[in-house]
């Protein structure tokens, strides 16, 4: 072999050897830039599921917080109508007691809440309290009755009170307890039609 081939041979191995060095150290250097970016990318899909996770929960507790607000809203609203519609209600049951007032019905109550008071009272001294707005018909329970008949100063829209003093017991057959019980008691049940 001449030196020139000598030459060339050892330039060949030479080249060969720097290459696969090269390649080697190119393939490290890209095996350790995939890892990084691997670890990098990790790193952003985690970043990332955290401030999904983040906001889902703020976006949740803001639209529980909307759904509250709205359902507080509603319930308001729903307890103003009612309020609304049971003071309308009892305006027409005021007025309706008005036009039962002027019945004869209304006169034999008041002579059956007289007789019964007296006999609960089984011969006890026993006051009788009437409503002014029923004054007119003052004579006409006496006579039917033969109990007599106060005047109350106290509006008790109508009905009649008795009070048994020896037994510190009042009967309050008055229509003004009556209403305010079920004005308290009073609420509206579902909404359907039974």
């Amino acid at each position: 072999m001449t030196i020139e081939e000598k030459i060339s041979h050892l330039q060949g191995a030479a080249m060969e050897e720097a290459r696969q060095q090269g390649n080697e150290i190119i393939a490290r250097h890209k095996k350790a830039l995939e890892q990084v970016f691997e670890t990098h990318r990790q790193e952003a899909v985690r970043q990332s599921d955290t401030r999904i996770k983040a906001e889902t929960t703020s976006a949740r507790q803001q639209l529980n917080t909307a759904a509250s607000k709205g359902q507080l809203k509603l319930r308001r609203e729903l307890s103003q109508i009612q309020y609304t519609l049971k003071n309308q209600l009892f305006e027409e049951v005021n007025e309706l007691i008005k036009q039962y007032m002027k019945t004869e019905q209304y006169k034999m109550l008041l002579i059956s809440y007289i007789t019964n008071a007296a006999r609960f009272a089984d011969g006890q001294p026993l006051t009788f309290y009437m409503n002014a707005s029923d004054e007119d018909k003052k004579e006409f329970l006496e006579k039917r009755t033969g109990m007599t008949m106060t005047i109350s100063e106290d509006d008790f829209i109508g009905g009649i009170r008795a009070v048994i003093p020896g037994r510190n017991i009042l009967i309050d057959n008055s229509f003004k307890g009556a209403l305010e019980k079920e004005y308290r008691d009073f609420t509206f049940q579902g909404g359907g039609r039974h």
